[in-house]
């Protein structure tokens, strides 16, 4: 699978920050870290930096998100890896999710999310073979929320920013199928929805793009639809694109397709750094146990050193991993085995 790449010269190092940040993130990042190492000449000398996020933080220091985190990310880290967070779902004063703000600190505006069967044979074709690329700094997730009091009660509102992006197309004109699904409700939300299918059918024809995309198919879905057609009939998608609430549902139900959400991996991409994040969340219920499923850490590790154009190594990573999946020794809990996290990392470093 290829990415638009970053324009970088050779490097004599290849800096990458850390981020744990809560539960499992700190059993998972781990794991990839010994992933990368493992890789030996295929990389440059590796140099990691650990640094600090999350609500365990926050409730410790008051802060999400350090600015030094920050700092260090941008002028001290080639790329990084983001482990998991745990966000509340209630208000908590004081408080904002680290990764949507370093989303938006990088610009990291596409959050890209593969989701891919491991086929019983290495040679085989997988069944599900798709790609949920996300609005990652826009959306409703620009985070521009009031709350006001009126005469009949309490009054939400969300403003949502779309902008011209053209990562899908990217994406869809260095795979086989070459098509682009957009993925919308603008049929009820006409103005907004509306305006994200117009401006992605819009990309095309970009001065900047000089015709660049036109072997590039470009169909629609609502959402709705998009979900019941997703597991019916996954094979009709190749690059879905969508606003970020609808791609976050999206590609999390699709985890579904390929077993388990400890399988489907991420990177956060901008036009400048890239950061990979396994897709699960922070999992409490299972935090401190040792049965963390690293393989989608440990993918997101691949997408991030692909999106660097370290082909060959991020090859590697994904052939251990498949082979792992493939011959079902040793797989976590969630996947229907009884082995511990450090069991599942040396069998694909063994397969490394």
């Amino acid at each position: 699978m290829a990415f638009r790449s970053l324009a970088t010269a050779a490097r004599s190092t290849l800096r990458i920050g850390l981020i744990p940040a809560d539960g499992i993130g700190r059993e998972v990042i781990p794991a990839a870290r010994r992933t990368l190492e493992a890789l030996g000449s295929d990389l440059p000398k590796l140099e990691f930096r650990d640094l600090l996020a999350g609500f365990d933080l926050f409730t410790r220091t008051g802060t999400a998100l350090p600015r030094e985190t920050v700092e260090v990310l941008k002028e001290g880290c080639d790329a990084a890896l983001f482990g998991a967070v745990s966000s509340p779902s209630r208000k908590v004063a004081g408080y904002s999710s680290p990764i949507v703000a370093l989303r938006k600190e990088l610009d990291l505006y596409a959050n890209i999310r593969p989701v891919v069967s491991v086929a019983s044979e290495s040679e085989e074709r997988p069944a599900v073979d798709l790609i949920v690329v996300r609005e990652n700094t826009e959306c409703l997730y620009v985070k521009q929320e009031s709350l006001t009091q009126t005469a009949s009660g309490k009054e939400a509102r969300a403003t949502r920013l779309i902008t011209e992006r053209t990562m899908a197309f990217e994406l869809a004109l260095a795979r086989p199928r070459k098509q682009v699904t957009i993925i919308h409700k603008s049929n009820v939300l006409s103005v907004t929805d509306g305006l994200f299918r117009e401006t992605v059918r819009a990309v095309p024809q970009l001065l900047e793009v000089a015709g660049r995309f036109d072997s590039v198919a470009i169909a629609e879905q609502i959402v709705d639809s998009a979900v019941y057609r997703l597991f019916r009939e996954p094979e009709i998608y190749d690059v879905m694109v969508a606003p970020n609430l609808y791609g976050d549902i999206l590609s999390d139900a699709a985890a579904a397709l390929v077993g388990s959400l400890g399988l489907v991996p991420s990177v956060n991409a901008g036009d400048s750094f890239v950061m990979g994040e396994p897709v699960h969340g922070s999992a409490p219920d299972i935090e401190g146990q040792g049965i963390a499923n690293p393989l989608a850490a440990i993918r997101s590790a691949a997408l991030m050193l692909r999106h660097l154009k370290y082909q060959d190594a991020a090859d590697r990573i994904d052939a251990a991993v498949n082979h792992v999946v493939r011959e079902g020794q040793f797989l976590t809990p969630d996947l229907g085995g009884k082995s511990k996290t450090d069991d599942v990392v040396e069998a694909v470093l063994r397969r490394l």
